[in-house]
């Protein structure tokens, strides 16, 4: 965990890095799934800033799978109950997951038919590449016209593969040259490299039965280079990385020769970007909108003790925030996120 007060920062480790393992390393490279989001929605902020594309350009030019896309006369509809989307999906949709696609929560066709293809979330890793992801994503109807709900999650694979085919490269060598490089994000990629897989703890489920080793220490869907291109997957890093990556985004300090947004993106970025409309209760968990909001990539307190708090967590036990006073909070665990971690998470966020 790391604690950033602006006065001083703390940094502590506790624990194992697998059940009767050695301890768990201060610089321990961890799943950080979900919190990949702020890095995705800034790394498009960036090609926004650099003319490459606007918010509310369609995204057709990119991703042609997009273009004509037909839309469910309500979420639970049959398949073919569908009519013609109203307007384009942009980025301004993708950033607040408002595009159409996403988690759906309540037993339906599209559900259903979002396991059977293999595009509904899950903890498991992806199995194929991201044009196939796109492709078999595509083949659906959206749940609702873009701009008028909210579905987590799908959104930001989508992104990731918008921000591949723009810069031309896989996502991960763009966020390399164009943020973790300059800041000198070292341990922050889509994978381990072999000289540091023994830097990557075991990562674990909590079920009734007890604990489920799920990935083995040095083990698993990161600790080599896949077979396909992960543009639509999620990332590992360190405590110090993501630190150095939120420090440099609430000071402004320069990557690369340029701060990583502009003041008014990143007022946009940490402020509720989503219409009140869009905040139904099927639309994610229970409460989930009561004082809150969500930016780009980030969940937002609008009201409360922590108002102006903006942060988000990762399914396998990471979570982060950031204050209106600069303080910055991190805590990295590798244990999936369920009613076993609720009161640890629970703590960390009643820290300041």
């Amino acid at each position: 965990m790391l604690l950033d007060t602006g006065d001083q920062v703390e940094v502590d480790s506790a624990g194992l890095e697998s059940f009767g393992g050695g301890p768990m390393r201060v610089d321990a490279i961890m799943r950080i799934m979900s919190m990949t989001k702020i890095i995705e929605a800034v790394a498009a902020l960036r090609l926004v800033t650099a003319g490459r594309l606007d918010l509310d350009d369609s995204l057709s030019e990119w991703l042609p799978e997009l273009a004509d896309r037909r839309v469910l006369r309500s979420p639970t509809s049959d398949l073919d109950d569908t009519v013609p989307a109203r307007r384009p999906i942009t980025l301004r949709h993708l950033l607040t997951n408002t595009a159409g696609y996403g988690m759906i929560l309540q037993p339906s066709p599209l559900q259903q038919a979002m396991v059977d293809n293999g595009t509904a979330a899950g903890p498991e890793p992806p199995s194929f590449g991201a044009d196939e992801w796109l492709r078999r994503l595509a083949g659906l109807p959206l749940a609702f016209q873009p701009g008028e709900g909210w579905r987590y999650h799908h959104s930001f694979g989508l992104l990731g593969i918008l921000i591949s085919r723009l810069s031309g490269k896989p996502l991960g060598r763009h966020l390399a040259d164009d943020i973790f490089e300059p800041l000198a994000m070292n341990d922050t990629a889509m994978w381990v490299p072999e000289s540091e897989l023994h830097r990557l703890p075991a990562a674990y489920r909590h079920e009734n039965t007890g604990w489920i080793e799920t990935e083995p220490v040095a083990g698993g869907f990161y600790a080599a280079p896949p077979d396909f291109d992960v543009s639509h997957n999620e990332l590992v890093s360190t405590v110090a990385d993501f630190h150095a990556f939120l420090r440099s985004l609430v000071d402004g300090h320069p990557a690369d020769g340029r701060p990583l947004v502009s003041a008014d993106q990143l007022r946009q970025l940490t402020s509720d970007q989503v219409p009140a409309g869009c905040k139904t209760a099927d639309s994610f968990f229970p409460g989930f909108w009561d004082g809150g909001g969500w930016g780009y990539g980030v969940a937002v307190e609008t009201e409360g003790r922590h108002q102006g708090r903006y942060g988000w967590a990762g399914g396998q036990g990471t979570d982060f925030y950031v204050d209106p006073d600069g303080t910055i909070a991190i805590l990295f665990t590798q244990v999936e996120l369920g009613e076993h971690m609720a009161p640890l998470l629970d703590e960390f966020r009643a820290l300041r």
